[in-house]
């Protein structure tokens, strides 16, 4: 425990591994014993060099120097898990708890997607329910703001996967409804996201809930303004309305986003009526419902957020 090992993080087995993901098409990559920001470095250099669409990066959170570093290693990843199996090992387990509120609450400021992973229903590897301390767990983390929960050996190789994935969604939702929006636009302020992209974020997420709109509809090319987006944790479902397939699967990992794959966009007025439409083919919005729409000019560029128009279903 606390030991300064002298070995990289990324291996050659890590790296034939990652070649033979990006020859798969996989939309994540976890990269495991992440101590510092360097660390990053060779997967993102293979991932440039390989061309296509980029699997998101996720540094796994396990070792107290990637705690000490947690802020630079938000800057060069695209989301972080609390793996919590290997933080008992390395750290006190009194520390454990602590250290994934400080995770979840870093990678919020950062909009950065997190994941809380590990023994999150273990007793349902043999047992058809959880323990009620297991229940509790994954409210809290719900609770703590973590974005996706994750299953390992309850559903890997455990005998009651789907009850698992059925518990894990019942107690999600359940903590979920308990949580009001308004707390998170308080707590979530500007000053550690710069930028028009952000300040057009945080401005339709506060719009959304003046107007009471049924939905935000985030048009995005690299999935950033729905991330900028799910960081304020808003009250209406967020639609991540994109041309890439592999941007829409990706943003599933964000919460409160719900992806969507659309063919192209001819214009401006095309975009808003394209989010008008999605939202009622998909029961979000009914005639009159007010649906507040992100995008940016000109269409298709990254990076670019800059427009926030308010329209009537």
């Amino acid at each position: 425990p606390r030991s300064e090992l002298r070995i990289p993080s990324f291996t050659e087995k890590d790296r034939e591994d990652l070649l033979f993901g990006c020859s798969a098409g996989v939309d994540l990559v976890a990269l495991s014993f992440v101590r510092h920001e360097d660390d990053i470095e060779p997967v993102r250099e293979i991932l440039n060099q390989h061309g296509g669409p980029q699997p998101l990066i996720v540094a796994k959170i396990e070792k107290p120097q990637a705690v000490d570093r947690l802020k630079q290693i938000l800057d060069h990843v695209d989301a972080v898990m609390v793996a919590r199996g290997d933080l008992g090992v390395e750290m006190a387990v009194e520390e454990v708890p602590m250290i994934q509120k400080e995770i979840i609450r870093a990678a919020q400021m950062a909009a950065k997607p997190v994941i809380t992973a590990t023994q999150m229903l273990r007793s349902m590897v043999d047992n058809p329910r959880p323990t009620r301390a297991e229940a509790s767990d994954v409210a809290n983390a719900v609770l703590d703001g973590t974005d996706a929960v994750m299953l390992s050996e309850e559903s890997a190789v455990g005998d009651y996967p789907i009850e698992a994935v059925e518990v894990l969604d019942r107690v999600t939702r359940a903590a979920e409804a308990t949580i009001d929006p308004r707390e998170h636009l308080r707590e979530a302020t500007p000053e550690s996201l710069r930028g028009v992209s952000a300040a057009i974020a945080r401005a339709a997420c506060i719009l959304a809930f003046e107007i009471n709109a049924v939905a935000i509809v985030a048009t995005t090319t690299s999935g950033g303004t729905a991330r900028l987006l799910a960081r304020y944790r808003p009250g209406p479902p967020i639609v991540g309305l994109t041309t890439s397939g592999a941007v829409m699967r990706q943003l599933s990992l964000s919460r409160g986003v719900i992806p969507a794959l659309t063919e192209t966009f001819a214009g401006t007025d095309d975009l808003i009526s394209q989010a008008r439409t999605w939202c009622l083919g998909h029961n979000l919005a009914r005639p009159g419902d007010s649906i507040v729409v992100t995008a940016g000019l000109p269409i298709a560029k990254t990076g670019t957020t800059n427009l926030v128009h308010v329209v009537s279903a």
